[in-house]
């Protein structure tokens, strides 16, 4: 599938032709779904916790005779029935990830590619390097694009600095690297700017 090369101010200066294994499939919401359970699942931190009986401060020691008090016998005050004592099956330190398999990822990230693609929301930029660090000047080329929210891809040699620098005091607009594309990211941000390289790298990691 053939779409133009724009500049940053969105005007056409050239064609590319996307792989369409990759930027045109069919829509699979079960598999980006997955996807994105899985990201999330990683991203948990797990660290919700209480105190068992051996963490809770007490002694061990009987704390009052087994028999003649009328009281039900105790070993300790570090049961959940004592005040301050620990808590009853609370929460441990534990892993929420669970795996996902490569070709798995791969087909959520084309099926993502892909439905950006058909609702034309996939654009090809020919270079992200800019002669000014001024954010105004970078804002007013953006806004012939009419984004709600912007993801600029890059390649791998890095980022312009005067485009990082540029973009970073822009609202709703973030940079990635090609290396760090995802699910989450291409279906959250309204509209995905390509630097021209980075197609070509993102191509042969998901042929």
């Amino acid at each position: 599938m053939k779409i133009s090369i724009l500049n940053l101010k969105n005007q056409a200066v050239g064609d590319i032709d996307l792989d369409s294994n990759i930027f045109g499939i069919r829509q699979l919401p079960d598999i980006i779904h997955q996807y994105i359970r899985y990201q999330n699942a990683k991203s948990r931190q797990g660290s919700h916790k209480t105190k068992s009986r051996s963490e809770v401060n007490g002694r061990s020691k009987k704390p009052f005779s087994q028999k003649g008090t009328g009281n039900a016998r105790q070993g300790s005050n570090k049961p959940p029935n004592f005040r301050g004592g620990a808590v009853a099956m609370g929460p441990v330190n534990r892993d929420h990830s669970f795996n996902l398999n490569k070709k798995e990822k791969k087909l959520a990230l084309k099926s993502a590619l892909s439905i950006k693609a058909f609702e034309d929301k996939l654009f090809v930029i020919d270079s992200f390097q800019i002669k000014s660090l001024k954010t105004r000047e970078l804002y007013q080329d953006l806004k012939n694009f009419d984004y709600r929210s912007a993801l600029f891809i890059y390649s791998e040699k890095g980022l312009d600095k005067n485009f990082k620098l540029a973009s970073s005091n822009i609202p709703k607009v973030s940079t990635l690297n090609q290396k760090g594309i995802n699910v989450k990211d291409l279906i959250t941000y309204d509209k995905i700017f390509f630097e021209e390289k980075s197609i070509s790298e993102i191509t042969r990691r998901l042929s």
